[in-house]
């Protein structure tokens, strides 16, 4: 099974026609007989099964998105370029002003900063507005039946079965991401079954046509995660030459005494804390910015595993409280671009005869092919990252 569904994923990838074989299909057809039997033994409705199921192929491109997460293969500075821009930090504030009411009352339940529930909402879904529109049991589906980790995917299939057997979400409103993350929060569906909250009052969470209580939900990850509103998620901080740097790492905890005595300060010159404790990470490297972070970094951490993410919902969430930009440079020649800039090389590129579709920020094949051609022009590296060298050249040949 995995072999065959391999090799329709890697004609997709070759841009061919796709097209679910007679093998293959027969092998989805047994997997959703054993899934169908696996449903049922959970108490879910043989109703619901069936038409979710009714007309249901697997989607061969789920299968390439599973290796391309950009949270681990997009460059800090560019991931976080284009996650903490000054278009998400205006839209955050408007966000604020917008929901103050509901906002206000997810403090008072989850004790929970407001900025840190908006600066999820903001990275995950750019307010709402990025979704998803995959058919969440079709991607469940393909992943249970096929690629590298069936058996972790399988449980979200059937609690995205159970949410419709529920009546939570309506049927044709259960759409998201390639792995199954859905709603204004992106909640996976276990996710969704063991702290989804209902606080609009309606009987039902719902994170996806309930602002409020999608809201309310991720407050609600946050404090089962271990977030305390009493507590820093962390600082940014400067690093003495001598730094033993074995002494690291967000697991390895110290208090904040023995940081100060090793000579950290906060890069806004401000002391550290007297009482608690944080981990040093250096996600960049030596040569870039380096953090202090404590258990509410860890339970941003814990909403997708990547530090780079947790990184950008706290660095979003001070933004939005006014806080300033890191103070130490990335360590690269080549900085990342915002989502207005990476707008505006779109155009350039356009303009210069490149064929890269809408200028709309997201950077596809098209844009990517042509910014490599731009690089070999200039004598860069051809790998068709958008950069602020390549933006930098482009407007000077305007």
């Amino acid at each position: 099974m995995r072999t065959r569904f391999g090799l329709i994923a890697i004609a997709a990838a070759l841009g061919a026609a796709v097209f679910v074989s007679a093998a293959a299909a027969q092998d989805f057809a047994a997997c959703t007989a054993v899934l169908k039997r696996d449903a049922l033994k959970r108490g879910i409705a043989a109703a619901t099964f069936e038409k979710a199921f009714k007309g249901l192929q697997p989607d061969p491109k789920i299968l390439e998105l599973q290796d391309a997460q950009p949270e681990f293969v997009t460059p800090l500075w560019d991931y976080i370029a284009t996650l903490v821009d000054d278009e998400r930090i205006a839209d955050g504030r408007a966000m604020l002003a917008k929901h103050a009411r509901e906002l206000a009352a997810v403090e008072r339940r989850f004790a929970v900063d407001r900025h840190v529930v908006v600066a999820v909402w903001g990275v995950e879904t750019d307010y709402g507005r990025m979704r998803g529109t995959r058919p969440l049991v079709q991607s469940l589906a393909t992943l249970s039946c096929a690629g590298r980790r069936q058996q972790a995917f399988r449980p979200e299939l059937m609690a995205a079965l159970t949410i419709l057997d529920r009546g939570d979400v309506a049927p044709d409103h259960l759409t998201g991401s390639w792995a199954g993350a859905f709603g204004h929060t992106q909640f996976m569906p276990t996710t969704f079954l063991a702290l989804a909250v209902d606080m609009d009052g309606d009987g039902h969470p719902d994170i996806v046509d309930s602002i409020f209580d999608a809201l309310g939900s991720t407050a609600n990850f946050l404090v089962k995660k271990g977030w305390d509103e009493a507590a820093p998620w962390g600082f940014e901080v400067t690093l003495p030459a001598d730094l033993d740097t074995g002494d690291e790492g967000r697991r390895v905890k110290r208090p904040f005494a023995h940081w100060t005595k090793a000579g950290l300060r906060r890069v806004d010159g401000k002391a550290l804390p007297a009482e608690g404790a944080a981990g040093l990470i250096r996600p960049a490297g030596n040569d870039g910015p380096a953090f202090l972070v404590t258990r509410n970094f860890d339970a941003a951490f814990a909403y997708n595993a990547a530090t780079s993410y947790a990184l950008a919902i706290v660095h979003l969430a001070d933004r939005l409280r006014g806080g300033p930009p890191f103070g130490t440079p990335w360590p690269t020649d080549d900085p990342g671009l915002s989502r207005a800039e990476r707008r505006e090389l779109q155009r350039l590129l356009t303009a210069r005869g490149y064929d890269v579709g809408v200028p709309d920020g997201a950077v596809g094949e098209k844009t990517r092919r042509a910014i490599a051609d731009v690089q070999g022009k200039i004598g860069r590296t051809a790998d068709g990252r958008p950069g602020r060298v390549v933006l930098e050249a482009l407007r000077a040949s305007r």
